[in-house]
């Protein structure tokens, strides 16, 4: 694949990285393997290598370093990452899903190809990617992880209006669902945000509509 060329990683076994590509939607049409057990292992990986790096370059307590460290691996950092990477035009999906690509999927993937890279090259491999893709951000503290939730809600309270949060969409099984959130400001849909559970789903939805703080002093919702 093209997006690991910089980094001088020639995977073996192209068919995993492939799997590690591949949207249920694709798998469903095409009877391929898709990316879900590799995101799992994906997450642990990339969590393993960003504390082993606060661990060895910091002097944080346990406690910091569990916070540091969740800024740095979430959804919004995942789809940064995979967007620095050039992951993006290499997902595969289905054609009803073509037109919604959305930042879960997009991280989701990131998890499953750093897993695919790890299984085919070891864990070197990965942390040359993270080493030049990650720890940029973390020297920079970058903010991938605020409690949106909180900062919307303090936003609204100038508005006087009501905020709700209503779960829309549940799909997956039972082990493995995926939450879609719509966060109202009164009677008006301010934001939709997907997550792995209700909690992340919410948050996502207060992110989508906190980028769209400008329109709360509109006419239309005070």
């Amino acid at each position: 694949m093209k997006f690991l060329d910089d980094y001088q990683i020639k995977i073996k076994n192209e068919e995993l990285l492939l799997a590690g590509l591949t949207h249920s939607s694709y798998a469903h049409e095409h009877h391929d393997p898709n990316y879900e057990r590799l995101e799992f292992l994906g997450d642990a990986v990339i969590q393993l290598i960003i504390s082993e790096y606060l661990y060895l370059h910091t002097d944080f307590n346990e406690g910091d370093m569990s916070k540091k460290r969740a800024a740095f691996v979430c959804e919004h950092a995942f789809f940064q990452y995979a967007t620095d990477l050039g992951i993006i035009p290499y997902i595969r999906v289905g054609k009803g899903q073509l037109k919604n690509i959305n930042e879960t999927i997009i991280a989701d993937v990131f998890e499953s190809t750093m897993a695919a890279i790890y299984l085919d090259q070891g864990i070197n491999a990965v942390k040359k990617i993270l080493n030049r893709i990650v720890i940029p951000y973390i020297k920079k503290n970058e903010v991938f992880l605020d409690d949106y939730k909180s900062m919307l809600q303090e936003l609204v309270q100038t508005t006087k209006r009501s905020l709700t949060y209503n779960v829309i969409k549940e799909t997956g099984p039972a082990h493995k669902k995926t939450f879609e959130v719509e966060v109202m400001v009164g009677d008006i849909r301010f934001g939709i945000g997907q997550g792995k559970s209700k909690k992340e789903a919410e948050q996502n939805a207060a992110f989508d509509a906190w980028q769209k703080q400008a329109h709360l002093g509109d006419k239309h919702v005070s």
